[in-house]
């Protein structure tokens, strides 16, 4: 059936609530995992009309921009990661009609959209890659994708080294139309993720398409899924006896961080610059170092990047302050903003991983001590908060939820669980969908249960139970981004000024403001730096001495 849509939205208009030029520079970005998020239809998972009938609780939050994880056409072997259709919605999460209306109540109160954007692999049900399979060797869609002979006697070996990031080779062999066994084609990711051959100008044209008709339907900006793997080394070049996942965003890789890609994204400037109303693009962009990833946003390229390294730095100051120092830095001489994050959908919340022992990495199984992990995650907040640029929230974690680490195996959903290698395969313990009351079947997520088990006890955390409660998280959210918005010295700008604090306190200066931050295990003493604007716990000032309790973080106006 056909879908008539209206006249295409032109994005944000200039006049728009909360317009600003360069918005992006200090933008606060909120994650939607969207079948995770609201579920508008009560058939357990989470979809488009949901998030719309949400929106202005995220208005009320205070944040700029919605960044949604995929919601096209996909069998969804990888979450949706895995698209069938650039230009369609899955019908799990509603219609081309539903996204038009997302986007349209969006601008209405003053959001942006941004929507994700799967460049470097498709699904193996695109119907590009199942022509290529139906037509066999020698179909002109195969240049399309990298097929490859195989190695060995008979080809029954893959055509080189590389191994999946969810565990195994990184190649799967074909079945010619008459049943003899084939090619090989590469997919860095699942098998039902054929990697696109970006040499061949046909995916270099269907990809600027597909950004104008998301363009024309108003989203505001793509934040772009592996960014750094579109392009391959030439010749497609064995890595060598190397532990290749061990290496992963340590060194440059063969399939990763070419320098091939950057030409991709100047092409993308040119379009996202015809468009009114800023749009942008963020790259997902796993780099050897900070300096590589700013590569993403030169002037000509991309206008964020993720800032990947400070998501993995541990709750400790001096590693805290090398890693700011280190971003700010590095973008600096290409003029982007640095970007902050704690939490996303493919790592533990920072609640949990706060609540564990340093060293473990962003995939934890065990829940910790979880009054200690909410505590520093509400103080790494404030951090986050206070630093300059563009921060990102992950849905849920205004809530202060922790990942769901006891998670029943049968009802696990992540791809990479079913692998004996590659990722850990817990990524489904932050996706559990979030509560939004403090009853019901599932804490108001929808009229049903949820696709994800929730909990008992979800509910004394959810939007209800916390909106209007002095000290909660959320409140403790609400404030923070309200002042940020407010205050000269939050956001804006790209310096800090370090000043002198015990060990283990990081005191940090920015116009009017000061930050500080006890990573310690115990109450330190130190000057009171003015007026308390806002903290992460309670801090007892005493004429001109306070002290900060442990794990705790203090923003001053001064």
């Amino acid at each position: 059936m056909t879908q008539h849509l209206a006249a295409p939205s032109t994005g944000t208009s200039d006049d728009a609530p909360g317009h600003r030029t360069g918005w992006w520079q200090d933008a606060v970005i909120y994650q939607v995992y969207p079948r995770s998020f609201a579920d508008g239809n009560g058939d357990g998972m989470g979809d488009l009309a949901g998030v719309t009938a949400r929106l202005p609780y995220l208005r009320d939050l205070g944040v700029d921009a919605v960044w949604l994880s995929p919601f096209y056409a996909s069998p969804q072997a990888d979450a949706g990661y895995d698209v069938a259709d650039y230009r369609a919605i899955d019908p799990m999460f509603g219609t081309l009609l539903d996204a038009d209306a997302l986007i349209r109540e969006a601008h209405g109160l003053g959001l942006r959209i941004i929507v994700d954007l799967v460049p470097n692999h498709s699904s193996d049900q695109h119907e590009w890659f199942k022509r290529a399979l139906a037509e066999g060797p020698g179909s002109a869609l195969r240049e399309r994708y990298h097929f490859r002979p195989g190695k060995g006697t008979d080809g029954e070996l893959p055509p080189n080294d590389w191994e999946s990031i969810f565990g195994g080779p990184a190649w799967t062999r074909t079945v010619n139309p008459d049943g003899t066994p084939g090619d090989w084609y590469l997919h860095l990711f699942a098998p039902e993720q054929p990697d696109f051959n970006w040499e061949h100008p046909a995916v270099a044209d269907e990809f600027r398409s597909i950004l104008r008709f998301w363009l024309d339907m108003g989203v505001d900006g793509f934040r772009v899924d592996v960014a750094h793997g579109l392009v391959k080394a030439e010749g497609l070049p064995d890595l060598g006896a190397h532990d290749q996942l061990k290496l992963l965003g340590n060194d440059v890789m063969p399939f990763f961080d070419q320098d091939g890609v950057h030409e991709i994204y100047r092409s993308w400037r040119t379009i996202l610059d015809e468009y009114p109303g800023e749009r942008i693009a963020v790259a997902e962009a796993w780099t050897p170092t900070v300096e590589r990833t700013a590569n993403y946003v030169r002037p000509d390229e991309m206008h964020q990047a993720f800032n990947f390294q400070y998501l993995g730095t541990a709750w400790d100051a001096a590693e805290l302050r090398k890693v700011i120092d280190i971003s700010l830095d590095a973008m600096r001489p290409v003029g982007a903003p640095t970007t902050w994050v704690l939490s996303n959908h493919d790592v533990t919340r920072h609640a949990t991983r706060f609540a564990n022992p340093a060293g473990l990495g962003t995939q934890i199984r065990t829940p910790g001590d979880r009054e200690l992990g909410l505590r520093r995650a509400r103080a790494a907040t404030l951090l986050m908060l206070a630093l300059p640029g563009s921060a990102y929230v992950y849905q849920g974690e205004e809530l202060g939820l922790p990942d769901v680490t006891d998670l029943p195996d049968e009802a696990r959903q992540d791809p990479s669980f079913f692998r004996a290698e590659g990722q850990d395969g817990f990524r489904d313990g932050c996706r559990v969908p979030i509560p939004w009351n403090r009853e019901g079947t599932s804490y108001g997520f929808g009229a049903g249960g949820s696709w994800l088990p929730q909990p008992a006890g979800w509910g004394e955390l959810s939007v209800e139970a916390q909106t209007g409660v002095e000290g909660s998280t959320l409140e403790l959210y609400r404030a923070a981004i309200a002042a940020r918005r407010e205050h000269p010295g939050l956001g804006a700008g790209a310096d800090v000024e370090w000043l002198d604090g015990p060990e283990g306190v990081l005191v940090l200066g920015r116009p009017g403001f000061v930050c500080t931050v006890n990573t310690t295990g115990a109450p330190v003493r130190i000057a009171a730096r003015g007026r308390v604007l806002l903290a992460s716990a309670p801090v007892t000032v005493d004429g001109a001495e306070a002290v900060l309790p442990a794990d705790t973080t203090v923003w001053w106006t001064v």
